[in-house]
């Protein structure tokens, strides 16, 4: 295979405030089709990823956790990475922000901007956004709330460091001009030249002062650098870009990225905050910025603050990787919002995978061995049935090239369905059960099946960049090694004398309603809903007393020596208690709400001035004091703050 040359790919990077759901899975798996893909088709690729660490709310989350940011974001990147991994991608590069060679270039760039005039010192008014980091004006608000992620915003008033980017703003609209292709797709570079570039760009607000958790302002530290800088930096600090001039031979190779993939959300800064800092620093700008859309769960944005999240490890166990990838590669539109529900999975992997995919598979493999001994044997009986199946695999590679030259990666895997669905077809057109029955037609049943074997060679090869670890099984059961994209060139792959390899289903067709039932069930155990508020009963109001009726009550702190259940009865417990001055044998009806064990050395509140009882001939000189939280739920009211003997007045 040719070397085309070089390929970077980098995706945005995570920020570790939580755990990722589907729909930030979904960039990872698009990104690591597209660098599969051009490792395929013979590109020197180069993939990176990571996760985004700084910020106030990495701050805010790890003291709500007791625990230090580091060691937050240590925990946090690793689920990350752990997710990333699970989706079996292979990105060649997983970046923290929190690697000290880049906050040293972090500080050298914020320095290098300073100096040269476009950083300067000032102070920032406005509404601010933690969860997006980000500071709004009046104007900008939508419904009083952040225009970008809808939370609450509070007024904000601190001394700051601002990047001048109004100086550049002319210069990027001329650039984004010369270069359509430089944001795709066309909806996404109309809107941020309409909405963003033409109103006028205000300048951007840097550093911050609030918060810690940052990279220090070298010259000034009780400033951090604001997350855009440190953040977007990374694309090209990991390569070895130097603000010093000693660029690393890497980035010497790589940069500048062929495609940086990101969310559409965060286009604004990729698209006119990123470019800038590039022109400001003399660097080339990326060929590419695209910015795929959401993946929706029914008609909402998924998130975790609405309880809607759908996480990537939860469908992998319900379905496997490589159907959740087919899902998210296939059903994503290329510049509309998708949809994901676990109906919808279902439906696509009976309809696709089983029924078109799966089907095909196991029933031409099963077939090689039912009338040959899974032997293959040369295809010497061509007819013009076989014309068109076979055109379409010669021309398959062409034309998922052509749909992933412009990142149509679900129609991509349509030209590689329409092979599988014409194969599907060609078997009910040449009857294979009948051709096995007539001694004088084996020469055409051999030719046949080496062509339904063939097309699904050439699917396998075409599909691996999408379901790799699909691919990895059609090959083991075609038993072929002429996998690589070269292969693709000629229809003869399979070679005659060989034998194919066991037949397996690659994918069970699903009953709708009990997978159904298994994911509620799934679900149910892994996300418990939270307990209910307890219900209080409808108490009877009591006549009202005067206080002197109250005095007479003595309540006294006694702590709990000894407890123990009650020989022959399923209520009581026996409490010895010390009283301060005095030790007193106590009955309780509360066995069924506590263990003995639950309530030994708890200080408890005792009216012990009531006359004794005796119950299961054991005498009991008081009460300790409950509350009947709800019907099924009473609480001994415990008193561990005060000292035994103690009265209650």
């Amino acid at each position: 295979m040719n070397d085309k040359g070089k390929f970077f790919l980098t995706t945005a990077i995570a920020y570790t405030s939580g755990k990722p759901h589907i729909g930030n899975a979904y960039e990872i798996v698009l990104a690591d089709a597209i660098a599969r893909f051009k490792r395929q088709d013979g590109y020197d690729v180069l993939f990176q990823t990571g996760t985004d660490e700084h910020g106030q709310k990495i701050q805010e989350k790890a003291e709500a956790a007791g625990i230090t940011p580091q060691a937050y974001v240590d925990q946090m990147a690793g689920e990350v990475r752990r997710i990333w991994d699970l989706m079996n991608t292979s990105y060649d590069r997983f970046i923290r922000t929190t690697d000290k060679n880049h906050e040293k270039q972090v500080q050298k760039i914020f320095k290098k901007l300073y100096d040269q005039g476009d950083i300067y010192k000032g102070s920032y008014e406005g509404w601010y956004c933690t969860p997006c980091e980000s500071f709004f004006t009046e104007n900008q608000l939508k419904d009083g709330k952040c225009p970008d992620c809808g939370a609450e915003v509070k007024k904000a008033k601190e001394e700051a460091y601002f990047f001048k980017i109004s100086k550049y703003a002319a210069r990027l609209e001329q650039y984004i001009n010369d270069h359509p292709e430089f944001i795709q797709p066309e909806s996404r570079k109309n809107e941020m030249i309409n909405n963003f570039i033409k109103p006028g760009l205000q300048d951007l607000c840097v550093s911050r002062t609030s918060f810690t958790w940052g990279v220090p302002v070298e010259f000034d530290p009780k400033h951090v650098i604001y997350v855009w800088i440190d953040a977007l930096s990374n694309y090209i600090t990991f390569p070895g870009y130097d603000v010093d001039g000693e660029n690393g031979e890497e980035y010497k190779k790589y940069w500048p990225a062929d495609v940086q993939l990101i969310g559409k959300d965060i286009l604004r800064f990729h698209t006119i905050y990123w470019p800038i800092l590039l022109m400001a620093l003399g660097e080339p700008l990326p060929h590419q910025v695209f910015g795929h859309p959401w993946l929706l769960v029914g008609d909402g944005k998924m998130s975790k603050s609405k309880g809607n999240a759908i996480y990537a490890d939860d469908l992998v166990q319900l379905f496997g990787v490589d159907a959740v990838r087919y899902y998210l590669l296939h059903e994503m539109p290329f510049g509309s919002d998708g949809t994901i529900t676990y109906d919808l999975m279902i439906e696509r992997i009976n309809s696709d995978l089983a029924n078109i995919l799966g089907n095909l598979v196991n029933r031409t493999i099963t077939m090689a061995h039912k009338y040959n001994g899974g032997e293959i044997f040369a295809p010497t009986c061509p007819e013009q049935l076989d014309d068109e199946l076979k055109a379409l695999c010669l021309g398959g590679r062409a034309a998922v090239e052509k749909r992933m030259a412009d990142l149509h990666v679900a129609d991509a895997i349509d030209e590689v369905f329409a092979i599988l669905r014409r194969a599907n077809k060609y078997i009910d057109e040449t009857m294979p059960w009948a051709l096995g029955k007539d001694e004088s037609k084996k020469e055409r049943l051999n030719t046949v099946l080496y062509n339904l074997l063939e097309a699904i060679r050439f699917s396998a090869v075409l599909l691996e960049p999408f379901m790799p670890e699909t691919a990895q099984k059609i090959y083991a059961q075609l038993n072929t090694t002429a996998t690589d994209y070269d292969s693709l060139e000629a229809f003869h792959g399979m070679k005659a004398g060989d034998h194919v390899g066991t037949a397996e289903i690659l994918f069970a067709r699903l009953d709708a309603a009990k997978k159904m039932e298994e994911i509620q069930a799934f679900l149910a155990e892994r996300y418990p809903a939270p307990k209910p508020e307890p219900q209080l009963p409808e108490f009877e109001k009591l006549p009202q007393i005067v206080y002197d009726d109250f005095a007479k009550i003595e309540l006294t702190v006694a702590k709990v020596i000894h407890c123990e259940n009650v020989k022959k009865s399923k209520k009581l417990l026996r409490f010895d208690l010390d009283l301060g001055t005095e030790q007193r044998q106590v009955l309780s009806g509360i066995a069924k709400w506590y263990q003995p064990e639950d309530l030994i050395g708890h200080n408890v509140i005792v009216v012990t001035n009531l006359k004794p009882v005796t119950m299961m001939g054991l005498e009991s000189n008081g009460m300790i004091l409950s509350a009947t939280c709800g019907e099924e739920d009473v609480r001994v009211i415990m008193a561990d703050h005060a000292i035994p003997g103690a009265r209650l007045s």
